[in-house]
C-alpha cells in the first residue's frame, strides 16, 4: 500500500489553485468538479462536497495537521508572499529552530496549516 494524495478542504476551488501555484509552482493534474488533484499529489476538495460526506461543520485553523514544504532561499519566498498575499495570517514569521533550520508558518486561504522551512 502507498500513500496518492492529502487532500484539504477549501472554499473556493479556482482560488486555491492559484494560491498553490503562485507560491509553491503546483499544477492542475485532474479537475472532476469540485475535486482538483495538483502535482505533488495535493488534492484540493470544494467545502461543499465535504461537508455533505462529513456531516459536520469544516474547523479552519484546526491545527491538528499542516502542509509541509521545503525552499533553500526562504527569503525571496517570504517576499513573493508578502507581495502576493499580503493579508496572509501567519502563526510564525521566519524563525530559526536550535538544529540551525529556518521556518516559517501561515494559514492558507481556508485555513490550513502551512510550514515553509529550508532543507535538512
Amino acid at each position: 500500500m502507498k500513500l496518492k494524495n492529502i487532500l484539504i478542504v477549501v472554499k473556493d476551488v479556482e482560488q486555491s489553485k492559484r494560491f498553490y501555484h503562485d507560491l509553491f509552482g503546483l499544477d492542475m493534474v485532474l479537475d472532476n468538479d469540485g475535486n482538483m488533484i495538483l502535482t505533488e499529489g495535493l488534492v484540493l476538495q470544494d467545502e461543499r462536497i465535504w461537508r455533505k460526506f462529513l456531516g459536520k461543520d469544516i474547523i479552519p485553523e484546526n491545527n491538528s495537521c499542516e502542509l509541509y514544504f521545503e525552499e533553500k532561499d526562504i527569503e525571496a519566498f517570504i517576499e513573493k508572499l508578502e507581495n502576493l498575499y499580503p493579508s496572509i495570517q501567519y502563526v510564525n514569521r521566519l524563525m530559526m529552530h536550535s538544529w540551525g533550520q529556518k521556518v516559517i508558518r501561515f494559514y492558507d486561504l481556508d485555513g490550513n496549516l502551512i510550514e515553509v522551512g529550508t532543507p535538512m
